[in-house]
């Protein structure tokens, strides 16, 4: 079925800043390593600096989405797309002071106004399209779009140019989206508007968003919330560390590359992962379009069983030949991004249409500030063995189909007394 005008309309958008949020995001590690011979700085100062950046990002999901819900979020995902590219041009301008300080502060900047895209476009989506579930796939595509684009074009660049002129041109797309966004025009409550009793400059006081946010963890949602979390642990455990992994097999270390790309220190293990990524845009796709089939507890049962059957077979699979490493690094991208649709509709399903802002937003507090806790645990575990670390992940992993197998028999009833589910979706 093919898309209507609005639901196009909507997709375009979202679809343009989703891509840009990991665009930008993912080309700050590139930036890193220039930040170390520029400022002449310990690893552990500027490692401390980009963190600043990337904790806002998480946290203050949970503001973008009360944000959301109170402005309307096209509003914010406009503020998301110029914050993010002034603040690049911020950074940029740190050069002039020459002061890591000023990186830090340009690295704040962008992490406070990237970090309430995800809130305001998943809400949009689920408020404003009839057929959430293709884009849903769509905007999963678009973020995997970035997450690859993002390092590649910032390392290229960096070939020829300055950095600071560097971080001055990936701006240029985040401030072309900004005007294209100003122009699009769209209902942002078309497929639910006979549900939504607010509007969106409805201010939500702290006593209503106290209450809110009861009401919301008194329901199913409170489920989804901590199947989510688990989600995050595994995502970004896995993402992490699985670079590292990669490059300290014998099997990958063994390719030879060309002359020009050893000049650059360009590594094999980069192009697998970034190739994972590439075959996620798959997965999204495919699990985008099964989630007006799928009933959303089923879908996340099944992705998790599968998710944890792959960490596991990692133990094994890493010490065979490169062309078993390759396959499961394609197995696991697709079904490592074909989770994500089925939680984004959960929250849809599970959580009334006034509250859709503040519910992605808690999801994603769960998704990426509950989730950076893997970081450390994964760490610490790796430093005993791969094992262990591909063992721990997995234990997430069962935790998340335990939660939602028992979702998918109707624990949400101990909170309705009804399925919340019944008849969103089946298999039929």
């Amino acid at each position: 079925m093919a898309l209507n005008a609005n639901d196009r309309s909507i997709a375009t958008f979202t679809m343009a800043a989703h891509a840009l949020v990991h665009w930008f995001e993912t080309s700050i590690p590139i930036f890193l390593v220039v930040w170390l011979a520029e400022f002449d700085v310990s690893v552990a100062l500027v490692g401390f600096v980009v963190a600043l950046g990337y904790a806002p990002f998480g946290i203050g999901a949970l503001p973008g989405g009360i944000l959301a819900d109170r402005y309307g979020p096209k509003r914010l995902i406009l503020c998301c797309l110029l914050g993010m590219s002034l603040s690049f041009v911020a950074l940029a301008g740190a050069s002039v002071v020459d002061s890591i300080y000023a990186i830090a502060i340009g690295l704040v900047l962008w992490g406070a106004t990237a970090s309430v895209y995800h809130p305001a476009g998943l809400a949009l989506i689920s408020t404003g399209v009839d057929d959430r579930g293709t884009v849903f796939a769509w905007h999963g595509i678009a973020g995997n779009v970035g997450i690859a684009l993002g390092p590649f074009v910032a390392a290229t660049l960096l070939i020829v140019l300055e950095w600071h002129v560097v971080a001055a041109l990936l701006a240029v797309p985040g401030l072309v989206a900004t005007l294209y966004g100003l122009r699009a025009t769209f209902d942002p409550v078309a497929a639910v508007a006979d549900d939504v009793d607010a509007g969106p400059d409805d201010a939500l006081s702290l006593p209503e968003l106290v209450s809110s946010t009861r009401t919301l963890f008194a329901s199913a949602f409170a489920i989804i919330f901590v199947i989510v979390a688990f989600e995050g642990l595994y995502y970004r455990g896995m993402l992490t560390y699985l670079p590292e992994i990669l490059d300290g097999l014998g099997a990958i270390q063994g390719i030879e590359i060309a002359p020009a790309l050893e000049r650059y220190d360009i590594d094999p293990a980069f192009y697998i992962y970034v190739g994972l990524l590439v075959v996620g845009m798959g997965g999204q796709y495919v699990a985008g379009k099964l989630v007006d089939r799928v009933a959303p507890a089923r879908g996340l049962a099944a992705s998790f069983a599968i998710l944890t059957a792959l960490a596991l077979a990692f133990v094994p699979v890493t010490g065979m030949g490169l062309v078993p490493i390759v396959a499961l690094c394609g197995v696991f991208g697709f079904f490592l991004f074909a989770i994500q649709p089925f939680y984004q509709n959960a929250v849809a399903v599970y959580t009334g249409a006034d509250s859709r802002g503040l519910s992605y937003g808690y999801t994603y507090l769960g998704e990426f500030g509950i989730g950076a806790a893997s970081i450390a645990v994964g760490g610490f575990v790796l430093g005993i063995s791969q094992t262990w670390f591909f063992a721990t992940i997995a234990a997430f992993s069962i935790l998340g189909a335990v939660l939602s197998s028992a979702l998918l028999f109707g624990l949400d009833r101990l909170y309705t007394g009804e399925s919340a589910a019944a008849g969103q979706a089946t298999d039929d």
